[in-house]
């Protein structure tokens, strides 16, 4: 038998894109240069130190005193699965709202972990009322309730104050979900008195991906000592890992992705830097000039009512006779630009843009609106040339 001939492999050499879907965002130069430092180990002082500057960060862009804050090694995913398994346990109630795709996504969770979702389903691009979570609380014995905070797959920007309040009258703990939401908008973990949140690292952070930011309140976390059972998943039990991460005397859990949080301490020291009531200005400014762009394009939002639009990522309708990914493809292959298109039934009919971290600036609103209007004309969609970036500039005076 003849040897197969040696296959050549070439250096990595992927293309420069401007990512303005739904994550990951583009990464800041000082997160990239972090990922390039030397590497210690896990146990190492000087790698200590960084644990506990990366868990301060943390709690500030929470707006916790959260003890139990700290980045799980994993992805946004990872911190949805650690919340759930943490406090679901086999045989357990939860109320679980649904009006988005990543809702869903947490009820597939819960029943993986053996609980009983008790589903408060909405209509996608709408948010959940406290009164449909009021009424599935006083028909269950639900003590856990999840929700999203910022559905990326609709752009909903789900109000938790009163979501929050009817939780707790009814004594259980109340999980949110703010991967799109955590750095890019309001969001005060303890002033609302959420449980139980989780994040991930690469959108509004502008970090790499791999890391899933979470914190817990006592509250939770007496539950979570307190179980029947052991959590399912030892990896992601945060009863041990916080001796790793939290802990004066720290206990080995597992060999964590030291680069990546030298990264991510970098990105939330941008963030410290430049203030978080100043980001989330930010995003809500860069986001308003945007819809003004594509509504000169006579585009509609996909999220009716302005004030439940989440700044970080705009969902905007497919119009009739053009086709999404012809769009998508045209503003990639043209303009190294990445939006993103509807999932589940969503698909086809919308496009998100997300503005998200170091994204959310004019220059990124200015190109995304030009490779639009690009792409829209060769669909033959009827518009006036250069509208949307007028309407965007004068709404903002860019």
């Amino acid at each position: 038998m003849s040897e197969m001939p040696k296959k050549s492999y070439g250096e990595l050499c992927p293309p420069e894109r401007l990512l303005l879907g739904a994550g990951p965002s583009n990464v800041d130069p000082r997160v990239l240069k972090a990922l390039g430092a030397p590497i210690v180990e896990h146990l190492d002082p000087y790698f200590m130190e960084v644990m506990d500057e990366t868990v301060e960060l943390l709690r500030y862009a929470f707006k916790t005193e959260n003890h139990i804050t700290m980045p799980i090694s994993g992805t946004g995913s990872a911190g949805m699965e650690a919340a759930i398994c943490n406090l679901v346990e086999r045989g357990d109630s939860a109320i679980v709202c649904v009006n988005g795709f990543f809702g869903g996504r947490m009820k597939e969770m819960v029943q993986r972990c053996g609980g009983t979702p008790v589903t408060v389903e909405t209509e996608w691009g709408k948010p959940v009322t406290k009164e449909a979570v009021a009424d599935a609380l006083s028909e269950s014995e639900a003590e856990v309730v999840t929700i999203v905070h910022a559905e990326t797959s609709t752009g909903v920007l789900q109000p938790l104050k009163d979501i929050l309040k009817v939780t707790h009258e009814y004594g259980a703990l109340l999980i949110a979900d703010v991967v799109t939401s955590l750095g890019g908008c309001e969001l005060n973990v303890d002033e609302l008195g959420v449980d139980l949140s989780y994040s991930a690292s690469q959108k509004c952070l502008s970090c790499v991906p791999g890391l899933a930011p979470i914190t817990a309140s006592e509250k939770a976390m007496e539950r979570i000592r307190n179980r029947r059972t052991p959590v399912q998943s030892w990896y992601l039990d945060l009863s041990t890992i916080e001796k790793y991460w939290i802990e004066n005397n720290r206990v080995y859990h597992h060999t964590a992705p030291i680069l990546l949080v030298y990264a991510m301490r970098e990105a939330l020291r941008l963030l410290y830097e430049e203030g978080l009531e100043n980001r989330w200005q930010r995003h809500t400014k860069n986001a308003e000039a945007l819809i003004c762009g594509l509504e000169a394009l006579g585009l509609k939002m996909h999220v009716e009512e302005p004030k439940y639009r989440c700044p970080a990522i705009t969902s905007v309708k497919v119009p009739e006779g053009v086709h999404d990914k012809d769009i998508r493809a045209t503003m990639q292959e043209q303009y190294n630009i990445t939006v993103s298109g509807g999932l589940s039934d969503l698909a086809g009919k919308i496009l998100r843009i997300g503005l998200m971290g170091v994204n959310a600036n004019e220059q990124s609103i200015k190109l995304v609106l030009g490779a639009l209007e690009s792409a829209l004309k060769k669909e033959g969609y009827p518009f006036k040339i250069g509208s949307s970036a007028a309407a965007a500039i004068e709404s903002s005076s860019m």
